[in-house]
C-alpha cells in the first residue's frame, strides 16, 4: 500500500516538473510519438521481418496490414492533441483547406522526418542481426540481398521516374480522398472514434493494390527521414542515386497527389453540399468549404433555393478592397476528437 501511494506521489512530482504547457510543443511531441510508432510498429519494423526472414519473404499482405494497424495506432495515440498529421502530405492538405495554419506546417514536416529518422534507428537495432546476417556483413542498396528498402522505398527495376511519379501522385490522391469523406460531417460520415479504424482500411486498400511499382510512400516523412538514417548509418550516398535519383519523387510527389485529392473532392462532393449556416457548420466540425457570402447580384431567392438552384459564392471584400476582388471561400475549423 505504502509502496503504490509513493508511486502515485513520484508519479505526481514527475509530471509537475514535466508538464509542457505550451500547446506547440505539446503538439510536436504527440507528433513525433505518433509518426515513431508509424514506423517502428507498422511499416519499418514488417519490412525488416519480410526482407531478412525466408519464411515470411513475400508476404506483402502482413506488412501493408501492420502498416494500417500502426496509422490506426498513431491516431488513436495524437489525434486529439496534434490531429496525428504523420504525413507531411496531410499536413499540406490541411493548410489548403484553412484547416491548419501555413506556417505550422515546415515545423510539423520536420518533427515527421525526425520521428522516422528515429523510428528507422529503433529498427535497426532491434533488427540489427538479421539485418548483419541477412546480408552476408555487407549494407548494398541494390542486389539480392539488398537492406536498404527495409527502410526508404525504391521503384522497381522496370519503373521509371515519370511512371512512378504518377503512382505516388494517383496513390497520395486516393488516400487524401477517402479521408476528406470520412472527415466531412455534411456526408455520410462514421461514427465518433471509430475514425482511426477506417483510415486504416484505406491504407491497406492502397497498400494491397498500388505498391507494386515503387512501394506506396505516400509520405514524404516516412521516406524521407529513414533515407537519411540509411545514409549515416553505413549504407552509402547510393541510397539517393539508386533508382536514377528517385529520392525526390516521394518528396514532390505526394505533396502534389495531395492538394489534387483535396481539390478532387472539392468539386466533386463537398461545393454541391445544401447551403449551411457557416456557425452550425463549424459545430458540426466540418472539413469542407463553406460559403458564407452570396453576392447581391447573384444571390438565389428563397424559391430558387427550393428549387435546387445554384449561385456563385465569393468572400467579402475588405476595406480597400474592389467589388472585382478575386473570389475565395472561408473555412471552418477542424475539432478533432
Amino acid at each position: 500500500m505504502l509502496g503504490t501511494k509513493g508511486t502515485i506521489a513520484c508519479l505526481a512530482r514527475a509530471r509537475r516538473l514535466l508538464r509542457i504547457r505550451n500547446r506547440l510543443v505539446r503538439e510536436c511531441l504527440a507528433e513525433l510519438l505518433s509518426t515513431f510508432v508509424l514506423m517502428k510498429k507498422g511499416w519499418g519494423g514488417s519490412s525488416a521481418q519480410k526482407i531478412t526472414s525466408f519464411e515470411t519473404k513475400g508476404d506483402l499482405f502482413t506488412t501493408y496490414l501492420a502498416g494500417a494497424l500502426a496509422v490506426m495506432v498513431g491516431i488513436y495515440i495524437a489525434g486529439g492533441i496534434s490531429g496525428a498529421h504523420m504525413n507531411p502530405a496531410f499536413s499540406f492538405a490541411m493548410c489548403l483547406m484553412g484547416q491548419f495554419p501555413w506556417w505550422k506546417l515546415p515545423i510539423f514536416a520536420v518533427v515527421q522526418t525526425l520521428g522516422s529518422f528515429i523510428s528507422a534507428g529503433a529498427v535497426y537495432m532491434l533488427y540489427y542481426d538479421a539485418i548483419w546476417h541477412y546480408s552476408n556483413g555487407t549494407l548494398t542498396v541494390s542486389g539480392p540481398r539488398e537492406t536498404a528498402s527495409i527502410f526508404a522505398t525504391y521503384p522497381a527495376d522496370y519503373v521509371s521516374i515519370a511512371n512512378g511519379f504518377l503512382d505516388q501522385v494517383i496513390g497520395t490522391g486516393v488516400v487524401i480522398l477517402g479521408v476528406m469523406g470520412i472527415m466531412d460531417t455534411r456526408n455520410k460520415g462514421v461514427p465518433k472514434g471509430m475514425e482511426p479504424p477506417i483510415v486504416a482500411l484505406v491504407i491497406l486498400s492502397v497498400g494491397c493494390s498500388m505498391t507494386a511499382n515503387c512501394g506506396c510512400p505516400l509520405n514524404p516523412a516516412r521516406d524521407m527521414g529513414p533515407r537519411l538514417f540509411t545514409y549515416v548509418a553505413g549504407w552509402g550516398p547510393e541510397v539517393f542515386s539508386r533508382g536514377n535519383g528517385w529520392w525526390w519523387v516521394p518528396l514532390i510527389a505526394p505533396m502534389l497527389g495531395a492538394a489534387v485529392g483535396t481539390y478532387l473532392y472539392q468539386l466533386f462532393v463537398a461545393f454541391h453540399h445544401p447551403e449551411e449556416d457557416s456557425d452550425v457548420l463549424a459545430e458540426q466540425g466540418s472539413i469542407v468549404l463553406v460559403n458564407t457570402a452570396i453576392d447581391q447580384d447573384i444571390a438565389m431567392s428563397p424559391t430558387q433555393k427550393d428549387t435546387g438552384g445554384t449561385a456563385a459564392a465569393e468572400s467579402p471584400p475588405s476595406p480597400s478592397a474592389s467589388s472585382t476582388a478575386s473570389p475565395t471561400v472561408p473555412v471552418t475549423p477542424l475539432k478533432t476528437s
